[in-house]
C-alpha cells in the first residue's frame, strides 16, 4: 500500500517518504487546525502539516514542532503557544472524533458526501467523481446548479 501511495504520489509531485515519518499524537495538531480555520489559514496548516510528515519525518506530535510549523503559515506565535499550553479547542476536536467514529472512520483517507455517502482508502479521481455525482442525485442538485442562489 505504502509503495503504490508513493507511486501515486511521485506521478503528481509528490514525495512520499514512510521510511522517515514519525508518528505520534495529533490531537494538538487538530486543535491547531481549528485555529487555523479562524484565521482562514486552515488549508496552508493542513498541507503543512502534511508535508511534515510525509515527506520530511517530522514529529507532528511534538508542541515545538507544531509551533513551528503553525507560525510558518502564518498563525500568530502568540496564539498558538497559548493554544498548544491549555485546551482551547479541545471540545471541538472531540466532537469531530465523535462524528468520526458516528460514520464509522477509523482510518484516512476517509470521504464523506453529504454526511451521507462515504468512501474508505486511497480511491482513483473516477471513484471520488462516482460518489460526487451520487451525493448531487441524492440531494437532487447537479453540478451545474449547485452554484445557484437557489441551489437546484
Amino acid at each position: 500500500m505504502q509503495q503504490r501511495m508513493s507511486g501515486v504520489g511521485a506521478a503528481d509531485g509528490i514525495e512520499f517518504r514512510q521510511d522517515i515519518a514519525r508518528g505520534g499524537n495529533t490531537f494538538d495538531a487538530h486543535r491547531l487546525l481549528h485555529l487555523a480555520a479562524a484565521h482562514d489559514r486552515q488549508d496552508a496548516l493542513k498541507e503543512r502539516l502534511l508535508r511534515a510528515y510525509h515527506t520530511e519525518g517530522q514529529p507532528i506530535g511534538d508542541p515545538d514542532t507544531l509551533e513551528r510549523l503553525a507560525v510558518e503559515v502564518g498563525l500568530p506565535t502568540d496564539e498558538v503557544r497559548e493554544l498548544l499550553a491549555g485546551e482551547r479547542y479541545a471540545a471541538e476536536v472531540r466532537d469531530d472524533e465523535r462524528t468520526a467514529a458516528s460514520f464509522g472512520i477509523s482510518g484516512v483517507p476517509f470521504f464523506v458526501v453529504d454526511r451521507s455517502l462515504a468512501a474508505s482508502g486511497a480511491q482513483s479521481p473516477e471513484i471520488l467523481g462516482q460518489l460526487l455525482s451520487r451525493g448531487w442525485s441524492a440531494a437532487a442538485v447537479t453540478p451545474e446548479t449547485a452554484d445557484s442562489p437557489a441551489g437546484a
